[in-house]
């Protein structure tokens, strides 16, 4: 695995300041909000943080409050924050976000030209990625430049050339792509460069053109990729490698208050059980909990548990 490493995972992508209606309703109709962070990256990144893992995150932040607002939660967080960069000219992204008392939320982005976007590939550090042993990437970031593409593929670069093992979630964007044919078609290029792939169904369907959870298994296997992972919602999750395959059924909910943050713990919960060592059933088990977890809270990552909430869910369902 090349040299030793002396942290755990590192991501890459976009935060948003993020606002939410404090009353269920259309955002037309909203007049107090609650602020909050948002990012399907640092959803990771500050998830696998409370279970304990080192992670670094890896961006750039406009010179503004929001930008502060960022740094100041995840540094709370104690996510690693040593490569992240400010810029003077270009904003932070925020978002607002409706109140649910189910299901999926409305949300409003106002990210055009954000800090994150015009990242510069010459800030691109192969020394602070390689303090890491693990690479988490989502697709978010292919779509919001032609510059964080770039450096998203130097990041796997990076990781590939040192053995180092890379999770990546599609998290598909359709609005923020020119079209769906250019979507599909750099997603599964940066897909298959990486060794664990996590997409829903419905977006392994878009990327595939095939229908069954198994035909979108092989679709990636067939490429190199070592195990995919896809998310069934109500359903669980199926997984395969080269070797072994199954269903792991979801964990009961008895109140879904908001499903934004459920994908992104369920990336948490499987690189969680990869650096423990867990067997693959364990492990997405593992990463159902944790998505359940998710989906009963109103913020992405709010209801992320800590290492000793975990291992008191999982007794649970033992």
């Amino acid at each position: 695995m090349g040299k030793e490493t002396n942290m755990d995972v590192v991501t890459f992508g976009e935060a948003m300041a993020m606002f939410i209606a404090d009353q269920p309703g259309p955002l037309t109709n909203m007049s107090k909000c609650s602020l909050a962070l948002a990012g399907a990256e640092v959803n990771v990144a500050i998830g696998l943080a409370r279970l304990g893992y080192q992670t670094g995150w890896v961006s750039q932040l406009g010179n503004d409050e929001f930008g502060r607002f960022i740094l100041d939660r995840l540094a709370q967080e104690r996510v690693n924050l040593a490569n992240v960069t400010i810029n003077k000219v270009w904003p932070t992204g925020f978002q607002f976000k409706s109140k649910v008392r189910s299901g999926d939320p409305r949300v409003e982005y106002f990210r055009a030209n954000s800090a994150a976007s015009k990242i510069d590939q010459q800030q691109f550090s192969n020394s602070y990625f390689l303090n890491f042993s693990h690479l988490h990437l989502t697709g978010i970031p292919l779509a919001i430049s032609k510059s964080a593409r770039m450096f998203s593929q130097l990041a796997i670069t990076c990781m590939r050339e040192q053995g180092r093992p890379i999770s990546f979630d599609p998290n598909l964007r359709p609005m923020l792509w020119k079209s769906k044919h250019e979507m599909i078609d750099t997603v599964n290029i940066f897909a298959k460069q990486a060794n664990y792939f996590l997409p829903g169904l419905e977006e392994g369907r878009l990327l595939t053109g095939r229908e069954t959870p198994e035909d979108i298994a092989d679709f990636y296997l067939e490429q190199g990729v070592e195990m995919v992972a896809v998310k069934l919602a109500n359903n669980g999750a199926y997984y395969k490698t080269r070797s072994k395959s199954g269903y792991v059924s979801q964990i009961p909910v008895t109140k879904v208050v908001d499903t934004v943050g459920a994908g992104d713990g369920f990336a948490v919960g499987v690189i969680s059980g990869l650096l423990d060592g867990l067997t693959i059933e364990e492990t997405i088990f593992r990463a159902n909990i944790i998505g359940a977890l998710a989906v009963q809270s109103e913020g992405d990552h709010d209801n992320y548990p800590t290492r000793e909430q975990l291992e008191k869910y999982q007794r649970q369902f033992v």
